[in-house]
């Protein structure tokens, strides 16, 4: 007797057709999860600053230590066989141009993170883009406190702010009862915006501020700027300028004041020490890193070895360059070969109370800025850093 077959109801069928598909998925499954592990291209992380122009002498240390980190990561396997790649384009110290060099990462070369801006003014006018794109920018040059003032969701750093350097400088000098001081800062965006911190740390710490003066990034009006500040009589001079202005004015305070001259960190480059001399003896200069000139650190003595390796010499700046995208490295590696913007800014604010090779890290949800690390160095004989 021949059957009749039972009708499938539309329900049944739906759900026999989802079972065909689970199957197929299943048998596909193997062939693109191999296709995803052996997709070894690279990681691309975009950096804009300057490479022209009066301060991109300033850059040249940092960007060869940058290189050596790189070189050095890619050949032990980058992330999980994925090398990482630097992206650079030149914005010649202009917020502008920055801008639009960050927008053709974003847009061109789909960037996973921005890396190593060089100028406040540029972070900046990046921050807005950032929110937008969802984007993380890490481990940027410039400490000012202004763009730390709120917590931006996608905006990191590993070292310690301007300000930070400025309590430290006060609260040495203070010790050594230095405490009238005179400020000379850049004529520029930066020192406008800095010369009411340094006063307000001042104020805070108990000491005086006793007379201040606009100094040409070129350091043209020097010895005017070291005459003015002269006649109120200091006992220390505060130098928040960086690049060619600190070889005029530190020979300026030399005939005219004869004080200590302490500068920030980012004044701290080989060139301009080299351009000074003799003249640096006595310069006390703040630091954000460890130095690397003392092998007692894990991270110093990789610093060391690279350096040798690569026949650079083991300076501030090359180790600056080397320790911060050696930072981002480290936070890359952690988030994994299939990182992405947000599993990275995930990644990073997971990373609390972290050592890496002797530079304590520690981040959190609410705090995206790494370290408050600050030291004291001295220029001495050759210019070597004495603590």
């Amino acid at each position: 007797m021949t059957r009749t077959p039972t009708p499938i109801s539309p329900k049944r069928r739906q759900l026999l057709r989802g079972a065909g598909t689970l199957a197929l998925g299943a048998t596909a499954w193997p062939a693109l999860a191999q296709k995803a592990s052996a997709d070894n291209s690279p990681i691309l992380i975009g950096q804009s600053t300057m490479l022209t122009g009066p301060l991109a002498p300033v850059m040249k240390g940092l960007l060869e230590g940058q290189k050596l980190a790189l070189d050095e990561f890619n050949a032990k396997g980058g992330v999980g066989g994925r090398p990482v790649k630097l992206l650079l384009l030149d914005d010649a110290y202009d917020a502008k141009k920055c801008v639009e060099n960050i927008n053709t990462f974003f847009e061109r070369d789909k960037v996973t993170a921005l890396f190593g801006l060089s100028s406040t003014a540029n972070v900046a006018a990046a921050l807005p883009v950032l929110a937008d794109k969802q984007v993380p920018l890490i481990g940027v040059y410039t400490g000012a406190p202004t763009l730390r003032a709120k917590n931006h969701p996608y905006f990191f750093t590993h070292t310690a702010s301007y300000r930070d350097e400025v309590v430290q400088m006060v609260k040495n000098l203070k010790t050594v009862a230095r405490d009238q001081i005179a400020l000379a800062y850049m004529n520029n965006p930066f020192g406008q915006l800095m010369a009411p911190v340094v006063e307000e740390v001042v104020k805070e710490q108990g000491a005086t501020l006793v007379a201040k003066a606009p100094l040409e990034a070129n350091g043209s009006n020097a010895d005017a700027v070291a005459q003015t500040l002269a006649a109120a009589k200091p006992k220390a001079v505060i130098y928040m300028a960086f690049g060619p202005s600190l070889v005029n004015f530190v020979r300026a305070a030399r005939n005219f004041l004869a004080v200590p001259v302490y500068a920030v960190s980012v004044a701290n480059n080989k060139g301009v020490l080299d351009a000074l001399g003799d003249d640096a003896r006595g310069l006390a200069i703040t630091t954000l890193i460890p130095n690397p000139t003392r092998l007692n650190t894990g991270m110093s003595r990789d610093f060391g070895k690279a350096s040798d390796k690569a026949q650079m010499p083991i300076d501030h700046d090359h180790f600056w360059g080397y320790l911060n995208l050696r930072v981002l490295l480290e936070q890359l590696r952690r988030a994994g070969r299939s990182v992405t913007p947000q599993s990275l800014v995930a990644t990073i604010e997971q990373m609390q109370h972290i050592d890496l090779g002797g530079f304590q890290l520690n981040y959190g949800p609410t705090n995206h800025h790494g370290s408050s690390f600050v030291d004291i160095m001295i220029v001495g004989p050759g210019g070597r850093f004495m603590r």
